[in-house]
This record gives structure tokens, C-alpha cells and sequence, in this order.
């Protein structure tokens, strides 16, 4: 079963018994919107890029029909999605960042390189090009700057010369191709904390997906689009996307006109007891702010 991360904490910070409409912007499973829909929120808007996502999440909130709309697109679309239903302002807005365990869990996904499997990657396969696609594709400057710039990955060079050298021999189209080139290319002593090719792999699938890009965009989209003491609520999963959201609301702050409070100066993270039952939520940090009457 899927656990959604955080949440008690998120619930606590939107506070759902006003009521009201809230937006969860990356649905997954349904967790945080089924909080939300039991916690008091009158009706609920989902996005999800992912259509599987929304299929499962459709199940799970089978008991609020009535009260909930899936829409099957990106979190970045807000302000068009609110657009196109007359919608100006709302009580609450949820984005839990990155990829879902959902994904993580689905071998097929690509996402993990745990099982042999195709080098996909998308979080929405209806569009977009692949993991293998890019890697097919780019020019060795680029696979190296993208290894850095997303995977924080210092050998980044040795490992984009690597896949370019691979790649001319046969094409890389699994995770096990993959892995083993990042493993074979990174200089290693002994024991090491994580796997050789976790940085590279998280360097992909946010190149692949367009994570980071926009993603400022959105949170200054979303605070417009709060009522008097409503809030957004971002859960990061890395350094990356935390760095923006935190910037990105304290120049709100410091913004007369954004009239942005920030609630969690630190950010939330997930309690012993929570790490023992699902590890992933490890390097979750919630970040909450309120837009001011």
C-alpha cells in the first residue's frame, strides 16, 4: 500500500475543515487528496501527468465522486485548468514534487534500475521523448551538463563520455545497460553509501520530465490564485527543487504586492517513527505558505 508522505503534517497546515475547493497539482495514489476530501474540503481538483495515476486515483476517491475533478495534465497548467471552469480563487493548493513510489514500484516505468527494464522514464508515456531517446540522441556536452546540473554528479564527464562511447557500439535501451556504464565509469574505493548510478538516474528522469523548469513559474501562478488565508503546501523530495521553492517564497515574502506569509521557516521533515514505517519519506521536506489579507 502507498503511503503518502507527511501526512498528518499537510493536512494540518491546509486545514480542509474550512472547506472550500483545494487543488492537489500531483495526485499519485490519492493519499493527500483523500485527507483532504475526509479532513472537510468541499470539492477537490486533481493533475496528474501520469494516466495511470489518475486510473488508480479514480478508485480511491470512488466515495467522493460527486465532490472531486481529475484532470490529466501538468501541475504547471494551473492557472489554465482554473481558467477554463471560471475558477479565480482557492482554499488550499498540494504539489508533491518528483516521481511517485507508485512509478518507482512499477519496474516497467524505468524509473529505478533495481530490475532490468526499459530505459522509459516519462511520468506521462502519452508524449515526450524516453530516457533511451535522449541518451540516443543528445551530444556528449549536454548528457554531461545534465548529469551535473540535476544529478549533482561530480564525475558527470567521465560518465557522458562513457554512454557516447557505448552507444556507438549498440544502443542503450535498459536500466541495466545504463547502470552498468555509470558503474564501470566512476573511479570507486570501498564502501559506498548509495549505488554508483543513483545520481545519473535522478539527473534523467528530471531531464526527461522538465522537472525544475517552470517550476518557480508555477509557485508564483499558485500564490495568485489564493483566497485570504489560504495556503500551498510543497513537498521536495531533493536539494534542487527545495532550493527553488524556498527562494522562490522568500522573494514572495519580501514582495508587498504577492502578499505571502511563510509559515514553516525550516522546513518539515518526516519523523523517526514515519522514516522506520516508509523510508522513502527520508528526504521529504514539506515547505507551507499563506497568502495574507
Amino acid at each position: 500500500m502507498h503511503e503518502p508522505v507527511l501526512l498528518a503534517e499537510v493536512t494540518a497546515h491546509l486545514a480542509p475543515a474550512r472547506g472550500g475547493l483545494f487543488v492537489d497539482c500531483t495526485l499519485g495514489a490519492g493519499g493527500h487528496a483523500r485527507a483532504l476530501l475526509e479532513g472537510g474540503a468541499t470539492r477537490l481538483i486533481g493533475f496528474d501527468r501520469d494516466e495511470d495515476a489518475l486510473a488508480l486515483t479514480r478508485e480511491t476517491l470512488a466515495p467522493w465522486a460527486d465532490r472531486i475533478e481529475l484532470v490529466h495534465t501538468d501541475y504547471r497548467q494551473l492557472p489554465a485548468v482554473l481558467d477554463a471552469r471560471g475558477i479565480d480563487l482557492v482554499q488550499g493548493i498540494l504539489a508533491d514534487l518528483g516521481v511517485s513510489s507508485m512509478q518507482l514500484d512499477q519496474p516497467e516505468r524505468g524509473f529505478s534500475f533495481r530490475v532490468d527494464a526499459p530505459l522509459d522514464m516519462r511520468m506521462d508515456r502519452s508524449q515526450g521523448e524516453t530516457a533511451a531517446d535522449l541518451l540516443a540522441t543528445a551530444d556528449e556536452p549536454s548528457i554531461a551538463d545534465a548529469i551535473y546540473q540535476y544529478g549533482e554528479e561530480r564525475h558527470s564527464r567521465r560518465i557522458a563520455r562513457a554512454i557516447v562511447a557505448a552507444r556507438a557500439a549498440s544502443p542503450i535501451e535498459t536500466t541495466t545497460q545504463l547502470a552498468t556504464i555509470v558503474r564501470r565509469a566512476i573511479p570507486t574505493r570501498g564502501w559506498q553509501r548509495i549505488d554508483p548510478a543513483t545520481r545519473t538516474f535522478q539527473a534523467l528522469r528530471i531531464w526527461v520530465n522538465r522537472e525544475l523548469e517552470g517550476l518557480a513559474s508555477f509557485l508564483r501562478d499558485a500564490v495568485a490564485r489564493l483566497d485570504a488565508g489560504a495556503r500551498i503546501a510543497i513537498i521536495a523530495f531533493h536539494s534542487l527543487e527545495d532550493r527553488i521553492v524556498k527562494h522562490t517564497f522568500r522573494q514572495m515574502s519580501q514582495d508587498p504586492d504577492s502578499r505571502l506569509g511563510i509559515v514553516t521557516r525550516r522546513p518539515i521533515e518526516a519523523s523517526d517513527a514515519e522514516v522506520a514505517r516508509n523510508p522513502r519519506a527520508r528526504s521529504a521536506k514539506l515547505r507551507v505558505a499563506e497568502r495574507l489579507a
